[in-house]
């Protein structure tokens, strides 16, 4: 018997999870810099760490790979980021790729 894969869980149900545990306002980078939706603050990316990340990948289309980010601000903002990545990666925002490398990460098992 083959070993089916096991369902993966769907990025809508990560970014409800990301909500419940308080982490449910999208980062939006800039050139400027990183603020929380609805905020002013900018935030440059030594001031952010990725708490988690959870990857998704298509199966049959590559166009359905992402990630998303659980993000907290050193001021203890927390919120999220998501995005393509491979060749269909956050190709409209310049600094995208930059800014995201530039955070540290710090992953937390209980999110």
């Amino acid at each position: 018997m083959m070993n089916m894969p096991k369902p993966m869980t769907p990025l809508s149900r990560v970014i409800e999870r990301l909500e419940e545990k308080g982490y449910g306002r999208e980062l939006l980078i800039t050139e400027e810099g990183a603020r929380f939706e609805d905020g002013k603050q900018l935030f440059p990316p030594n001031q952010l760490t990725i708490i988690k990340i959870y990857r998704f990948e298509g199966e049959s289309d590559p166009a359905d790979m992402s990630v998303a980010y659980a993000i907290r601000s050193s001021d203890g903002q927390q919120g999220f980021l998501v995005n393509a990545y491979g060749t269909y990666s956050n190709q409209d925002n310049p600094y995208y790729d930059d800014f995201i490398r530039s955070v540290p990460v710090d992953e937390q098992e209980d999110l």
